[in-house]
């Protein structure tokens, strides 16, 4: 962990804080590892802590609106003499927070990085994103800061001295051991509704091992399938009891490092990952089981 050298009053702007998403977690960890390590004052802000009308508080929340918010706030805190510290929905495409943040901010993890399908949209993802992250590594490295990174997803875009100068993997924070307990389910699958984690989603492996009658429940937007448990969206505090009682779950192939899969592997859930899966994972190869998603007898095993 690398340690922060500005001495000032932190005025941290968080566009989410919540205890129940992955952002906000990450902030929370990012927060706290900073108040063990640095005796300043830390205060936080969000948009509900400084925006006190409803329908501007609605407007202002939106995740492409509430980062300029934040530019906006830690420009405030510079010029009162406080030390900014922008923390999350922080993308490296998203330049306007590289190139138009104060001097001396300090940066939450950044983030980005995940696979994508070939389609109209993800070519633009192709071809776009290398070049703004190329225009962020240049400001990035006119800034006199260290660097963090939620994975190392992004390392390929990066350049070397940005390398050198940073911390990744910060997301493994997030991975805290707790008390094994009794599995009673057998799969615990997230499942959400959104065009690129589809392309990705395995329903032919949830397919055959309903077949093999194992049980399964679903956490997030309702899976149409039958014989599985559709929970909803439950509070996270539910998520980790689900998690502490299951014995599996499946890697989503766009981002294997997601605030789900570090819960189970904190609740000792073992990972199952696509045999074909060519990504190198940097997370601890015990918890996870590579298998052929269309091989029967493969999956059978998991009795």
């Amino acid at each position: 962990m690398l340690k922060l050298s500005i001495k000032k009053e932190y005025y941290c702007w968080c566009c989410d804080y919540n205890s129940n998403t992955g952002e906000g977690n990450l902030a929370r960890i990012f927060v706290n590892n900073q108040k063990k390590q640095n005796k300043n004052k830390i205060k936080i802000f969000t948009p509900k802590k400084i925006i006190i009308n409803k329908f501007l508080l609605k407007i202002c929340n939106h995740k492409y609106i509430s980062p300029f918010i934040g530019i906006f706030f830690c420009w405030i805190s510079y010029i009162k003499n406080k030390t900014p510290v922008y923390i999350n929905y922080l993308p490296l495409w998203n330049i306007f927070l590289f190139i138009l943040l104060p001097p001396n901010t300090i940066f939450g993890p950044i983030t980005g990085g995940a696979y994508y399908k070939k389609d109209r949209i993800n070519i633009i993802r192709k071809y776009i994103f290398p070049i703004l992250f190329f225009v962020s590594n240049f400001f990035l490295k006119r800034r006199n800061i260290e660097i963090f990174f939620s994975t190392e997803l992004l390392k390929p875009y990066l350049s070397k001295s940005i390398i050198k100068k940073s911390y990744f993997n910060y997301v493994f924070k997030l991975i805290s051991l707790k008390k094994k307990k009794k599995k009673k389910i057998d799969f615990l699958i997230y499942y959400r509704k959104h065009k690129n984690k589809e392309n990705f989603f395995p329903y032919n492996f949830i397919k055959k091992i309903i077949k093999l009658k194992f049980k399964i429940y679903i956490v997030g937007d309702r899976l149409n399938l039958p014989k599985v448990k559709n929970c909803g969206y439950v509070k996270n505090h539910k998520v980790l009891q689900l998690q502490s009682i299951s014995k599996y779950t499946i890697i989503s192939g766009e981002n294997p490092y997601s605030f789900f899969l570090l819960e189970c592997l904190s609740n000792h859930v073992k990972v199952i990952v696509e045999k074909k899966m060519k990504k190198k994972l940097y997370l601890p190869k015990k918890r996870f089981i590579k298998l052929d998603f269309n091989s029967l007898n493969s999956i059978k095993r998991l009795r």
